[in-house]
């Protein structure tokens, strides 16, 4: 089998893989956003509320406890969707940027490029961390604005070092990862640290409760855009293609957010 089929076949399997991960770790996002705001209030004062659905012929009912006072001996956990889309997405970078000769133009150093993409996702995460940990994260508006100037920035520098393809691709890249880490390194551990506590009797502190829902939140805005990022290479005249892209990323940034904001209800 010639090197080229194989590769096609791999990057088809990886893009599979990629994108049903992707529709599982999305659907349980906004599944769970859909039973946050529609439960029903409790009596039971450790109880948020609770919710009565049906599917595929079940009934289930949904009970959210502020703290968990019955611990099953089994506790699912929704983390692997995450991993899985990043991994797969990490690969899909490497075969058709890195390896499939995207990444930069005629003239452009391909080991600058490198440096500049891979070095502006890391420094990306520790800046959006930042943000979310200062003041500024406690005001939604002013932080959203500004995380729309830092993103077209971030745009506009990359096309000094990257193609424009490649260029509006690692915006994608950089906002999958923040989503990504949001779960590894943020929600799962407080949720472990609750979790714990509650095993020992003792309350958490309000910022450590308010951990999982704050970056839940972020990743349900930032994921309603990012799904046009990565199909843009299907549209190239009104997205990458375009002589004002990092105009049409700003523009595709507010819509999705407006459109997050439509399906979350807040």
């Amino acid at each position: 089998m010639a090197d080229y089929d194989f590769l096609g076949m791999l990057e088809a399997a990886v893009r599979w893989i990629h994108v049903f991960a992707a529709i599982l770790w999305i659907g349980q996002t906004y599944l769970f956003n859909f039973m946050e705001r529609s439960l029903e209030p409790s009596e039971d004062d450790n109880v948020s509320g609770n919710l009565w659905m049906v599917h595929g012929g079940g009934f289930y009912l949904v009970e959210k406890q502020r703290l968990p006072k019955i611990m099953p001996m089994t506790l699912h956990w929704f983390k692997y969707e995450a991993l899985t889309t990043w991994v797969s997405g990490v690969i899909l970078i490497t075969l058709r940027y890195y390896m499939g000769g995207l990444l930069v133009e005629p003239g452009q150093s391909f080991w600058i490029g490198t440096g500049v993409a891979v070095g502006t996702i890391l420094v990306g995460w520790l800046v959006y961390d930042a943000m979310v940990r200062s003041p500024l994260g406690r005001n939604e508006r002013v932080f959203a604005i500004v995380g729309l100037v830092l993103l077209m920035a971030v745009h506009f520098g990359f096309l000094e070092f990257l193609s424009s393809r490649a260029a509006f691709l690692h915006i994608g890249a950089l906002l999958g990862t923040i989503m990504f880490l949001n779960v590894w390194d943020k929600i799962l551990p407080s949720q472990r640290k609750m979790i714990a506590l509650a095993e020992k009797g003792k309350q958490p502190e309000k910022s450590l409760m308010a951990t999982g829902p704050l970056r839940s939140k972020h990743n349900s805005y930032m994921v309603v855009p990012l799904v046009f990022i990565m199909i843009s290479n299907h549209y190239p005249s009104i997205s990458y293609g375009s002589d004002q892209s990092t105009l049409v990323l700003g523009a595709l940034l507010i819509v999705g957010w407006i459109a997050a904001r439509m399906f979350r209800g807040s």
